[in-house]
């Protein structure tokens, strides 16, 4: 053998039992009966082995077989873990906005309803729950609100990934809006009531020209996070060589070092000593032609009444029915853009019902600006959930669910709502799915007499939602 230490051994053997036998019989046979419970001994272990790994497999297959089966009967809501909290359901078309935290900047303030990726950056569970369901309905829909300081500014800036659409709740502003290449530079005053529209990637900015706060809602065409660069760090990124031969200042670089990066962020600005900085402000108003590509008179538009409220509409209209010149710009406007939204005031009057209903092609998103409610959605599994709405909060509708709203205060419910899609919005309300079905249908549905279904009042057709 090659192993040194038994040769060793060997020597020592021979040396010190020189002339002896070799051993007798009797040794020689207690040596093998030695060998044979090793090897039992070890055959034993192979078989125990084999039988442990074939109980294994066994148990990972049934496993297996058992996450399958539950994914397969999965219809899209998710069930909690044993270790994390259980949420109620409602918050998946629910946020209370009033609860979100405020980002704070020198010049106003900006609350979110929107999805993160970082679960951390969510106050609750609730506020999470929202977050994800407008995420994983692919809804194209985020929702801020803006409150802008008197002589504030909410900085110049554009967005990546999404259009941008307002409603001014309060205040005076004036908007500048930049679009590609050598396009005309469009400037306006909004008051409140008005809409507002910035297409993707068009520079934008909204400066408070009252007396009081500017309060915006505004809806931007992402359930992913919004991506977003202000003028201000887009110029202190560049490298200052570059910078001065794209701007040619009168002293070159020199005089691109002069400017000071603000260590608090200047998203919503005013700086203290403004009286100082600005001397001569003027806020020019464009041509309506450029203006209403950008906004529309919300306020000032037809009323769209049904039995219980009434709406009015910023939206698309195929060949401009029903809207005036101007109009038609901002109809053009939108249908032009993609992913824009279709945006609607909705009053409902103390005790009135937007009576249940669904949209084919867009899912819904509102806030609720004045009164109480009830929100009630129906999903395509089958669940159902019913909850009240106040002041402040979010609420989300998405494509293809039924629901309704009704007001249950003595002061009319209102609401600004926001649909995805810049076409003509397509709705199915229940009363005309239902006196829209053959009787026969219904009876053998409902295990009720075919003449019973008469009963049921055809109301006539409505002009609206």
């Amino acid at each position: 053998m090659d192993n040194q230490a038994f040769e060793m051994h060997g020597e020592s053997i021979q040396s010190s039992s020189k002339g002896r036998e070799w051993p007798k019989k009797e040794e020689r046979k207690s040596s093998w009966s030695l060998m044979k419970l090793f090897l039992v001994c070890l055959l034993a272990c192979v078989i125990t082995t084999a039988i442990g790994v074939l109980a294994l497999s066994l148990v990972y297959v049934k496993n297996s077989a058992f996450v399958k089966e539950t994914d397969a009967k999965d219809d899209g809501a998710s069930s909690p873990k044993p270790d994390e909290k259980s949420v109620d359901i409602k918050f998946q078309f629910l946020n209370h906005l009033g609860k979100s935290k405020v980002h704070n900047y020198p010049g106003g303030e900006i609350q979110w309803a929107r999805f993160r990726k970082d679960v951390n950056e969510y106050q609750s569970d609730e506020e999470m729950e929202f977050g994800k369901s407008i995420n994983n309905h692919r809804s194209k829909m985020t929702f801020g609100t803006l409150r802008i300081k008197s002589k504030g500014l909410r900085a110049p800036h554009w967005h990546f990934n999404a259009n941008e659409h307002g409603y001014l709740l309060q205040g005076t502003a004036w908007i500048g809006v930049i679009g590609a290449d050598d396009s005309v530079v469009t400037t306006y005053n909004v008051t409140a009531g008005q809409v507002i529209f910035f297409p993707r990637n068009t520079v934008h900015w909204i400066k408070n020209v009252g007396s009081e706060d500017c309060v915006f809602l505004l809806f931007f065409t992402t359930h992913e996070e919004l991506q977003t660069l202000d003028v201000d760090d887009a110029f202190f990124s560049t490298p200052e060589d570059i910078a001065a031969r794209a701007l040619k200042p009168q002293g070159g670089v020199n005089f691109i070092r002069t400017f000071k990066k603000q260590v608090e962020d200047q998203a919503v600005n005013l700086p203290p000593n403004l009286d100082e900085l600005v001397q001569n402000a003027t806020y020019v108003q464009s041509p309506d032609n450029l203006v209403w590509r950008y906004f529309y008179n919300l306020k000032g538009s037809a009323e769209y009444p049904f039995p219980g409220g009434l709406f009015q509409w910023a939206r698309y209209r195929i060949n401009g029915t029903g809207l005036n010149e101007t109009e038609k710009i901002f109809s053009e406007s939108l249908n032009k853009h993609e992913n824009t939204l279709t945006l609607a005031t909705l009053r409902i009057f103390s005790n009135g019902l937007g009576q249940p209903h669904y949209h084919f092609n867009a899912n819904e998103m509102g806030y609720v600006i004045s009164g109480c409610g009830q929100a009630g959605v129906i999903l395509s599994s089958g669940v159902t959930a019913r909850f009240n709405i106040d002041i402040g909060d979010v609420i989300f509708f998405p494509v293809g669910t039924q629901h309704y709203i009704k007001s249950v205060c003595e002061e009319d419910l209102v609401l600004i709502l926001a649909y995805s899609t810049g076409n003509q919005l397509e709705t199915l309300r229940m009363n005309a799915y239902f006196h829209g079905t053959a009787d026969h249908i219904l009876a053998q549905l409902f295990f009720k007499e075919q003449a019973e279904f008469k009963k049921f009042p055809k109301a006539a057709k409505k002009v609206g939602k």
